[in-house]
């Protein structure tokens, strides 16, 4: 056998990887490094493409052995006829009178790896990097919608909406502002106070200005009641029937003890009214915690008193 035949013969099995490839792009690029499924893809190219079949047998014995025989010359036309020529002839005749150079296989395989995996690892480091430019601190400020003032040494809790995630609870500072840090494209989250009504916050952030006004706006009902517990008005009868109108019948109210004292006590509309317009030496001054409403008036309250300053 004439060594250009065999060089002819090593060039064909390359460019047979070389089609199969094409249509199984993580096939091993080396044709003797082909085994089980990879062998039964090829069988089914050559019976699709040429209407051909070789046998797992014929394939050890020609293509995965190495040795120096050359198959039938029907089976090299039909070989030839996969990879685009003509025939055998035909195949011989545009290849052979090219100077082709023959990979080491070792080294193609090692190419198939290696490089795949560098792009793999450089689109990681692009990943993280947009990750870390676009993650960022944004600062949210709350003010009062009437007085435009920053609402401050006030309770403002911030429940943080994540889709398909449990929310996130957030208890702004003495300054009336609500930090996060996020990646995000926006944010969604819910605002309650005791003055002012819950509110749902969407805001688009902007990375370039990472600093927002959100305006609350008050609960005049709350702040009318914490204004009566704190303040000597003469007219307490003129303010029993401010309280009778905000206030429903059936409304459930509320004290809540500090820790200092375990538990609540309950009150129903009448006492509750009662306990901020008689007259006392001792009056308290009321915290609101929380209040619900039905057809515009107070259907539940939740409360707490403290000492009057001295």
């Amino acid at each position: 056998m004439k060594d250009e035949e065999i060089k002819s013969f090593e060039i064909l099995k390359q460019k047979i990887a070389a089609q199969m490839v094409q249509s199984f792009p993580g096939l091993n690029p080396v044709v003797s490094e082909w085994k089980g499924q990879d062998i039964v893809d090829f069988q089914e190219e050559l019976l699709h493409k040429v209407n051909a079949h070789i046998s797992e047998k014929w394939f050890y014995t020609h293509l995965k052995s190495g040795k120096e025989t050359l198959p039938r010359i029907d089976i090299l036309n039909l070989l030839s006829k996969y990879v685009g020529y003509s025939n055998w002839d035909d195949f011989r005749f545009k290849n052979t009178s090219k100077e082709i150079h023959i990979d080491d296989p070792k080294k193609a395989s090692r190419y198939f790896i290696y490089v795949p995996l560098l792009v793999i690892g450089i689109l990681g480091i692009f990943v993280v990097l947009f990750k870390m430019m676009s993650s960022g601190d944004y600062q949210f400020q709350f003010y009062d919608a009437d007085t435009r003032l920053p609402v401050v040494n006030s309770i403002i809790e911030v429940k943080v909406l994540h889709e398909g995630e449990s929310p996130v609870n957030y208890l702004c500072g003495s300054d009336g502002s609500f930090n996060v840090k996020t990646d995000k494209a926006n944010i969604h989250f819910v605002v309650k106070s005791p003055y002012y009504q819950t509110d749902t916050i969407v805001r688009l952030l902007d990375k370039f200005n990472r600093k927002e006004n959100v305006q609350l706006r008050p609960d005049n009902y709350a702040m009318m009641i914490q204004y009566f517990s704190g303040m000597n008005v003469k007219d307490w009868q003129k303010r029993r029937n401010q309280l009778n109108r905000i206030i429903a019948d059936s409304a459930m109210i509320y004290q809540v003890f500090d820790h200092e004292k375990i538990g609540v006590e309950l009150f129903n509309k009448a006492e509750f009214i009662n306990k901020l317009t008689f007259p006392s030496t001792g009056l308290k001054r009321i915290e609101i915690l929380d209040t619900q409403y039905r057809k515009d008036q107070i259907s539940m309250i939740r409360f707490r008193q403290k000492e009057t300053d001295k």
